[in-house]
């Protein structure tokens, strides 16, 4: 998969507060509630992460990393990095129908 990294601090679409250790992922690939670990090529970003936000850039098979500094989010850029599930979220749209 791709990542990216992002520093806006404030509420996640699940409710939450940013923090290290989740990301934001498109819901229809990996939806809020599921646990994954990455492999990244970058010391610091490898380990297990809760999806807890999307956002209007991440599409698809795309992971934005939630990282307090603005300046280290610019210098991670884009990556290609391995997604492993531990855990899949429920999935909203199968549980509304």
């Amino acid at each position: 998969m791709q990542a990216t990294a992002y520093c806006q601090s404030g509420t996640t679409a699940s409710g939450t507060q940013t923090r290290p250790g989740i990301v934001a992922a498109d819901p229809r690939v990996l939806p809020p509630g599921s646990l994954i670990r990455i492999a990244a090529p970058v010391r610091g970003y490898s380990g297990k992460y809760h999806v807890e936000d999307t956002g209007a850039a991440v599409k698809g098979r795309i992971v934005d990393i939630y990282v307090p500094s603005c300046r280290a989010a610019k210098r991670f850029g884009r990556r290609l990095v391995q997604v492993f599930v531990l855990r899949r979220g429920p999935d909203m749209q199968l549980a509304e129908k």
